[in-house]
């Protein structure tokens, strides 16, 4: 792969497609610093995929996702290459080895929007932390870090063994706990995110934990947790909610 040269040409062809109306509007939407193209994503990842159609070495696939990651536009970095960089990333996962966990967390570390998060979180850590158990490790210490991205990454890496059908139960009810009390709403929204996938498998699990933490639990981490429940639990769950 010209690691040069597919940076470019994904950069150019998003240009080409560039709708500054909608560009002006995700930004104020996701309240961002960066500079926005404004392509959506269907179409920005057609573009961004083409690169990796082919099997890349490891060391040109991470090339790739520096050089898209570091694009700037008037000194800023550029939204739509950070999104190429991350699907790129995800599509070809499988390349990664366990230290590449510190490139991910590089990358959250560097990101400020759950739209650049989320996808890092659930498609790349989440499958590393699945093919290699002992990284879990590191979400035992993202779970407390300093940074609301990192911590919220910690509880939406555990949703691709939920989605297999192989839950981290012991990490999901220690997160739980951890979190429990955050004021942050991108904290509670990603634990009921979790708890909600979990009862599409586990509605069981998932009542009883709503039950023993229903005096501490927030609106949003309940509303999500019992979205997928069924009615009577769920009716049960929030009105025991709203008594408390």
């Amino acid at each position: 792969m010209d690691v040069e040269g597919e940076a470019a040409r994904i950069l150019d062809e998003l240009r080409a497609q560039a709708d500054p109306v909608r560009a002006d509007s995700e930004k104020r939407y996701l309240k961002s610093d960066l500079a926005h193209i404004g392509v959506p994503v269907p179409a920005l990842r057609k573009v961004a995929l083409r690169a990796v159609r082919a099997r890349p070495a490891r060391d040109e696939l991470l090339g790739l996702v520096d050089a898209l990651w570091t694009v700037t536009d008037g000194g800023r970095p550029v939204h739509e290459a950070r999104m190429a960089a991350v699907e790129v990333l995800a599509r070809r996962v499988e390349l990664l080895e366990p230290g590449d966990l510190a490139v991910a967390e590089r990358l959250i570390r560097d990101s400020a929007t759950w739209a650049l998060v989320d996808h890092l979180a659930e498609k790349v850590v989440g499958v590393l932390v699945l093919r290699f158990p002992d990284l879990g490790e590191a979400l035992d210490a993202w779970v407390s870090d300093p940074y609301l991205w990192i911590r919220r990454t910690s509880l939406l890496a555990l949703l691709p063994g939920v989605r297999a059908g192989t839950p981290d139960l012991d990490r999901l009810t220690r997160y739980g706990d951890a979190l429990l009390e955050e004021n942050e709403f991108f904290i509670r929204k990603a634990l009921g995110w979790v708890l909600r996938e979990l009862s599409k498998k586990d509605p069981g699990w998932v009542s009883a934990w709503v039950q023993d933490h229903i005096a501490d639990v927030s609106g949003v981490t309940i509303r999500e947790a019992v979205r997928r429940l069924p009615p009577d639990d769920a009716d049960r769950l929030l009105t025991a909610y709203k008594a408390r």
